[in-house]
């Protein structure tokens, strides 16, 4: 019998078992797998994005700028980003199961323990552990997910994971200006992380991998290492910087720029934050599923960076309110449209053995960018005393990922090309 192989950069590794058809993706094993992912996503997504939300509020109590408030999220951002890749080649070699619970657990427990920190160097430091916690469910979370779909559908299964954060996100930014309204501040993050805590056991118990896949056969070091000799998946790395830049700035600051230069209150501005989360969740669903149609991901990457940069200078050019808000939905549309279609590429190339690997590798990259971003934007803001450079320089950034998407387009065709010829030869 012969044996096919993926692109030799990766080292001669076996291809991993037929993705699942129809009827096994509509499995109860596989509804209950996609759902407690999801699941995961919404009651990590009550807390992730409550920090921005409440900023200015944890600005006063704490007696800081808005560069030591912005260096807040960009710890989380950085610890996040350096347990990418450990993350990920721990999914692809052992399963992805335990280090879902351990990172949900994790993160919810250091949000809790947020709320009772009054110093500002211990806020940091609490800040970068929860950030090294969380790194424990992207890469699993996503690989758990591709797992259960078929080849044709799996941009669609990665935008699940997304809407699930997206889901918690809405749900946070309804409860957390009441809550803290009516208790501070405080006891609204640490009541919003509980059902983190409560669910990871619940996970723990339910979750299981996909039958047939075994974890510890499928990725070794020297594959892993090949990954990084990919010149396509370093073009890949430098639109997870792009992406995640773009998606930093509007999750940490939008809160901030509504209340410090627009005058909304915290209460208004959660509105706003809860408004914009139903677009991106909504975009991103829709921008996996015309991926998958269209086949064709660098395309609607760069399409969507585009307009994204037509968009990021309308959050700081427009004057009038309610274009403000419709510019803020426009953004909030487009800055996860095309997360599918990203993450789609290196498995497209490398196979579906690579995503937990390839997804951490790329991740990191990506959260390299949203640390910079989230530190650079406060710096900017002090400095100028208003975000619109800020957002002129992130439209810059989408500007560089258009060129990015073409040359990714190129060598997608030539990779895939290889790819087929090899396997005819096999």
């Amino acid at each position: 019998m012969s044996r096919q192989y993926d692109h030799p950069g990766v080292g001669a590794v076996p291809i991993a078992p037929p993705p699942l058809g129809r009827s096994s993706a509509i499995s109860r094993d596989a509804k209950q797998a996609v759902s407690l992912v999801v699941l995961c996503q919404i009651v990590h997504g009550l807390t992730f994005s409550a920090i921005p939300l409440l900023l200015p509020l944890v600005r006063a109590d704490l007696g800081i700028g808005f560069a030591e408030a912005g260096l807040l999220s960009a710890v989380a951002t950085l610890s996040y980003a350096l347990g990418q890749v450990p993350a990920g080649f721990l999914a692809d070699r052992y399963g992805a199961t335990r280090l879902v619970f351990v990172g949900l657990l994790g993160w919810s427990v250091f949000s809790l323990v947020f709320g009772l920190i009054h110093d500002y160097w211990l806020a940091l430091a609490s800040q970068f552990l929860a950030g090294a916690f969380r790194s424990l469910l992207f890469a699993p979370g996503l690989a758990l997910l591709a797992a259960w779909f078929p080849k044709e559908r799996r941009a669609s299964a990665m935008s699940l994971y997304m809407v699930g954060g997206v889901a918690g996100n809405v749900l946070m930014s309804l409860c957390a200006p009441l809550l803290a309204a009516h208790y501070g501040w405080r006891a609204a993050l640490m009541l919003l992380a509980l059902p983190g805590i409560a669910f990871a056991f619940v996970y723990k118990l339910k979750a299981k991998e996909r039958a047939g896949v075994r974890p510890g056969a499928r990725i070794d070091l020297n594959a892993l290492m090949g990954l990084v000799r990919q010149p396509l998946m370093w073009v890949c790395f430098g639109l997870q910087m792009v992406r995640f830049s773009t998606v930093t700035a509007f999750t940490v600051w939008l809160p901030s720029l509504l209340v410090a230069d627009r005058g909304f209150s915290v209460q208004a501005a959660g509105w706003i934050v809860a408004s914009s989360a139903v677009f991106a969740a909504a975009g991103n669903a829709f921008g996996g599923y015309l991926c998958d149609r269209l086949r064709n991901p660098p395309r609607l990457i760069g399409a969507a960076l585009a307009l994204l940069s037509v968009s990021a200078l309308l959050l700081v050019w427009v004057e009038d309110s309610a274009l403000l808000i419709a510019s803020i939905a426009l953004y909030a549309l487009l800055m996860q449209f095309y997360f599918g279609a990203l993450f789609l590429v290196p498995v497209e190339v490398l196979g579906p053995r690579f995503t937990g690997s390839a997804t951490g590798f790329a991740n990191l990259f990506a959260n390299l960018g949203g640390f910079a971003t989230a530190f650079a934007l406060g710096v900017l803001k002090d400095a100028s005393g208003r975000f619109t450079l800020g957002f002129v320089a992130i439209a810059a950034v989408c500007v560089i990922g258009v060129g990015l998407s073409a040359v990714l387009a190129r060598m997608r065709r030539r990779a895939l090309a290889f790819q087929r010829t090899i396997r005819l030869e096999a």
